[in-house]
């Protein structure tokens, strides 16, 4: 069954195109959205450690300046590639907006390792404080929901959509007061 005759059940390639045809977009950006996150992620990782190991900066002044720079880089990367073909508004806006959400999902993640280390932590502490849970409550779990509402926010406040054009005035039947 091809699937093109009326009332013929969908194929499944047709099911993957339908599917395609209405996520396509979202699926692309959110690739590219995860580029940029990961080249962001390097160069933060990358410039922490230089700094701290070659240059002997202070651990949260070198965080900080790996972090602003990082970030920088990503809000670049994120308004001139995976949402290019949105409408720009104030740039001082679209980056304050970034910095003020950035925050918001660093929130999210040191919220997740607070809450595994000292809530949980302090029911099952041999589990909950370790290294290893650590890690996983703040890179795998707090950075997988941060990035997650970071996405949604970057879309829907930051790069916003160029809006919906003006649908002209409906013709009507009846002269006005009839």
């Amino acid at each position: 069954m091809t699937g093109d005759q009326p009332g013929s059940p969908q194929t499944r390639p047709g099911l993957v195109r339908t599917l395609l045809d209405r996520f396509g977009h979202l699926v692309r950006e959110l690739s590219k959205f995860a580029t940029v996150g990961g080249i962001a992620f390097l160069i933060d990782f990358a410039l922490f450690n230089y700094l701290t190991t070659v240059r002997d900066v202070e651990q949260v002044t070198a965080k900080t300046i790996s972090t602003v720079i990082a970030a920088s880089v990503a809000f670049v990367g994120n308004r001139f590639w995976t949402w290019r073909h949105r409408k720009r508004s104030n740039p001082a806006r679209e980056y304050a907006l970034f910095f003020f959400f950035n925050a918001v999902g660093l929130g999210i993640a040191v919220a997740c390792l607070a809450f595994s280390r000292y809530g949980l932590g302090s029911i099952w502490p041999g589990v909950f404080q370790t290294p290893l849970a650590d890690n996983i409550a703040s890179f795998i779990v707090g950075t997988g929901l941060g990035t997650l509402f970071r996405f949604w926010s970057y879309r829907r406040f930051v790069f916003v959509e160029a809006g919906n054009p003006p649908v002209p005035e409906a013709a009507h039947d009846r002269p006005p007061g009839a």
